[in-house]
C-alpha cells in the first residue's frame, strides 16, 4: 500500500504540483504588467478612507495602482481603463495618478532581484521538464534510460535546489521591500489625518500565489532529492 503510494506520488502527484508550482509562480512574476492587471500584484494602493476616518464603513472611489516586479498598472478612478508601463527588470513605477500629496514612498527593488527571479524560473522549466521526464522514463523505451543516469538525477536535482532557493530568496527580499514601503506609506497618510488623500497601501494576492507555488515546488523537489538519495545508497551498497 505505501510502496503504491508512493509510486502515484512520484508518477502522478508530483509532476502536477511542479507544473502548477511554475504557472503560479510565472504569473505572480508577470502581473499585473504582462497579464491579470487588476487581478494579481504584488503590492496595491487602492482609495480608502480607513486611515483618514477611522471606522468610516462608506466605499470611495479614487485612484488605484496595482504594482509588481516588472512594472505598474493604474487607473484614475473604479471606472476607468487601465494603463500599464512595459515590462522591464528594472521599472520605474508609474505614480501619475495618485494626487500630488501622496507619500513618495513607492519604489521598485534593485533590479537584480526580478533578474534572479527571472533565472529561478528558467531553472524551475528546467527542472519541470527533467523531473516529468523521469517520473515517466519506464514507459519511454530505450529513450527512457537516458535518464536512469546517475548524472543526470544528481544535474536535475541540483537545478531543481537552486531555482527554489534563489526564487524564495528573491520573493522574500521583494516581499520586506514592499513591506516597508507600505508601512512607510500608510504611517504617512494616518499622521496627516483627515487631510491627507484618501488611500491606502496593502500587499496583494501575488504573494500569496509565490508562497502556495514554493509550497507545492517543495514536494517534486523533495521527491527528486530523495530518488537520488536511494539511487546514491544503492550504487554504494553495490560497491
Amino acid at each position: 500500500m505505501i510502496a503504491e503510494l508512493s509510486k502515484a506520488i512520484t508518477l502522478y502527484l508530483a509532476p502536477v504540483l511542479s507544473l502548477t508550482a511554475l504557472i503560479l509562480a510565472l504569473f505572480a512574476y508577470l502581473a499585473p504588467v504582462v497579464l491579470l492587471q487588476t487581478r494579481v500584484s504584488l503590492l496595491t494602493v487602492s482609495p480608502s478612507l480607513s486611515l483618514t476616518q477611522p471606522g468610516a464603513t462608506q466605499g470611495v472611489d479614487g485612484p488605484t495602482v496595482f504594482l509588481g516586479a516588472l512594472g505598474s498598472c493604474s487607473r484614475p478612478n473604479n471606472d476607468a481603463s487601465v494603463n500599464c508601463t512595459a515590462p522591464t527588470i528594472s521599472p520605474t513605477y508609474d505614480l501619475s495618478v495618485l494626487p500630488g500629496s501622496a507619500p513618495d514612498l513607492l519604489s521598485a527593488p534593485a533590479a537584480t532581484t526580478p533578474a534572479f527571479i527571472a533565472v529561478a524560473l528558467a531553472f524551475t522549466i528546467v527542472f519541470f521538464l527533467l523531473f516529468t521526464l523521469m517520473s515517466f522514463r519506464g514507459s519511454m523505451g530505450k529513450f527512457g534510460a537516458t535518464f536512469e543516469k546517475p548524472l543526470v538525477h544528481r544535474m536535475t536535482s541540483w537545478i531543481g535546489l537552486l531555482g527554489f532557493m534563489i526564487g524564495l530568496t528573491s520573493f522574500l527580499v521583494i516581499r520586506m521591500w514592499f513591506g516597508k514601503a507600505v508601512e512607510d506609506f500608510n504611517d504617512d497618510i494616518a499622521r496627516a489625518g483627515s487631510s491627507a488623500p484618501q488611500l491606502i497601501a496593502a500587499t496583494s494576492n501575488g504573494f500569496i500565489m509565490v508562497w502556495v507555488a514554493y509550497a507545492f515546488y517543495a514536494v517534486p523537489l523533495v521527491s527528486s532529492l530523495a530518488n537520488l538519495h536511494m539511487k546514491s545508497a544503492g550504487d554504494s551498497g553495490k560497491a
